[in-house]
């Protein structure tokens, strides 16, 4: 008698969570996180937080900033040093896979190939595809404003030869975590068309972004695979008042109407909870709404997303994809920061706490 009373308290469990589970699916269809992947040496303590935290938490999507961080069969030149093996991923992978989330590797294209003077592998490695070789990156740079306008440099999107490069590290970097989703980056490209680079000179910048887009994304689904990335080179930071941080000062934000619809945009407002995912939707791409570091204007974007799914028209509604976090530090920093090692709190707000308000009432969702 006790063990079928065990077999039907386990079986009424079993289906609670399940019921649970599909109305924040309904709710919300993308639940996720994004970090840096960890070291090597965290690559066994970053398994134990995939299982012991983020899947309880009902977390189904882990975007994870790879960039040089792999140990490249295709292009070895570019590894990072200590990179991760193709071991070190499947356990990533497998951990993921257990839990049932969704794992999508990112590598940064086109923007973000350097952080200030510091030149990232790619540049390094080939310098002749850099965007802006006058820009000098012997100076030590190190901050914002400079005198050269120098944030993060990025490639030549015309240059006859980087992508037979880039996509060979992309192509290796899905297949090796086994996904059929690639993150481009492709944020706060501020170098783009530059006067004097003889094959962007005098070019429409919009053009230039939107033919970038384009090519990775026909690139990826040839092979059966989506693109996600960044939305803000999409947004018009004058007229919408969000600024050259989180839109476009450039004008690429035109570019919006020139690339295909079935990109994933990853639309991040950090200061405000901006309402920007509607323009996205409207326009027909999915959109997943991304905060940081404050939690009221996280939990704030995460209703409003709930709100448009639930008074969408049936066309629109399901553009209106979920929510992900993102965290700027390693996984193993990130950790740290969660099981209270490290202090997070600063003036710009607290990412750990941001994340964890957030999913607190993610899950309030299917009381």
């Amino acid at each position: 008698m006790k063990r079928l009373t065990l077999i039907f308290t386990l079986l009424t469990c079993t289906i609670i969570l399940t019921n649970g589970q599909e109305k924040l699916d309904e709710l919300l269809p993308i639940r996720g996180l994004e970090l840096a992947a960890p070291d090597k040496d965290a690559i066994d303590a970053f398994v134990e937080f995939i299982n012991d935290e983020l899947v309880p938490l009902k977390v189904n999507t882990l975007l994870l900033r790879v960039d040089w961080n792999f140990q490249f069969k295709s292009h070895p030149e570019l590894q990072a040093d200590n990179p991760l093996t193709e071991d070190d991923v499947k356990k990533i992978v497998n951990a993921c896979k257990a839990g049932g989330i969704r794992i999508i590797p990112q590598i940064n294209l086109l923007g973000h190939q350097s952080w200030f003077s510091k030149v990232g592998k790619l540049l390094e490695q080939y310098p002749q595809f850099n965007e802006t070789p006058h820009v000098p990156t012997d100076a030590g740079i190190d901050s914002w404003p400079n005198e050269h306008g120098l944030y993060c440099l990025s490639y030549c999107p015309l240059h006859p030869e980087v992508h037979d490069v880039v996509f060979d590290v992309v192509d290796e970097i899905v297949e090796v975590f086994e996904t059929d989703a690639f993150h481009s980056g492709m944020d706060e490209v501020f170098y783009l068309g530059d006067d004097k680079c003889p094959r962007c000179s005098g070019r429409d910048k919009a053009e230039l972004f939107a033919g970038e887009v384009t090519k990775i994304s026909n690139h990826l689904t040839e092979n059966g695979n989506e693109l996600w990335m960044w939305g803000d080179r999409f947004l018009d930071g004058k007229t919408t008042g969000i600024g050259f941080w989180e839109a476009s000062y450039n004008n690429t934000h035109r570019a919006i109407d020139m690339v295909p619809k079935d990109i994933v945009i990853c639309d991040w407002h950090y200061e405000r909870a901006d309402p920007t995912a509607a323009i996205f939707a409207l326009k027909g791409f999915r959109v997943v709404t991304c905060p940081w570091n404050k939690a009221q204007h996280a939990t704030a974007q995460m209703h409003q997303m709930v709100n448009f799914r639930q008074h969408a028209t049936p066309e629109t509604k399901e553009n209106f994809y979920g929510m992900m976090q993102t965290t700027w530090t390693g996984a193993d920093k990130f950790m740290d920061g969660y099981y209270g090692k490290v202090d997070f709190d600063g003036p710009r707000g607290n990412q750990v706490e941001c994340f964890k308000v957030l999913f607190e009432e993610i899950n309030k969702l299917d009381d």
